[in-house]
């Protein structure tokens, strides 16, 4: 169960040059679709005058959903060596858009492949790797006599309350790693007074 992996911190520029044409390249840590919808706009608006903005995505743990664009450029000449760079820092959660102005002379499928890989690895180089993780909610019920059994664990698994209430019962909704969850659950339900369920 994969729940760690490596994304970036904070967005990050990289340009490349060639032949007159420049490439700029935009990194942008992402967790949803809309969000890469969103900077596309943003970039497209600020870059109205740009020839083509060429971008690739990765999201989530397992690095499921991705996309890579040409943009109007030669089939699988841009997109995709964009998305090769993504792969090839072993990220998720990433968007990189390049933005590119031509300067008058075709560079050619190889040309145009090295522009684009150069350019989104400049941006990649800048950034700061970091290291996500998945998690996942669990709701506990329990009376009052074995709450601190409840909050020592809550506490030696490093988890983040997120709702409490307490009325005629202790009703508390934490967030946990996921490959943690069924050891904390197990743990849990050896208390009989105690419900556990995973949201």
């Amino acid at each position: 169960m994969i729940d760690c992996y490596k994304s970036i911190k904070h967005p990050a520029q990289g340009i490349y040059s060639e032949k007159g044409s420049k490439f700029l390249a935009f990194a942008f840590p992402v967790s949803t679709e809309e969000e890469v919808k969103n900077h596309l706009e943003t970039l497209k608006k600020e870059y109205f005058d740009a020839k083509h903005h060429v971008y690739a995505f990765i999201i989530g743990a397992e690095g499921l959903i991705y996309r890579a664009s040409d943009d109007g450029e030669p089939h699988n000449s841009s997109g995709l060596p964009v998305l090769n760079q993504i792969k090839s820092f072993g990220i998720s959660d990433v968007l990189i858009v390049v933005v590119r102005y031509f300067g008058g002379t075709k560079l050619g499928i190889p040309g145009l492949i090295n522009a684009y890989k150069s350019a989104a690895y400049d941006a990649l180089s800048k950034c700061e790797i970091i290291e996500k993780f998945v998690y996942c909610n669990l709701k506990v019920i329990s009376d009052y006599d074995n709450l601190n059994f409840v909050m020592k664990l809550i506490k030696d698994y490093n988890c983040k309350i997120i709702k409490q209430e307490f009325i005629e019962d202790c009703r508390l909704v934490f967030e946990i790693r996921l490959s943690l969850a069924d050891e904390i659950i197990s743990k849990l339900k050896t208390n009989h007074k105690i419900s556990v369920l995973k949201e």
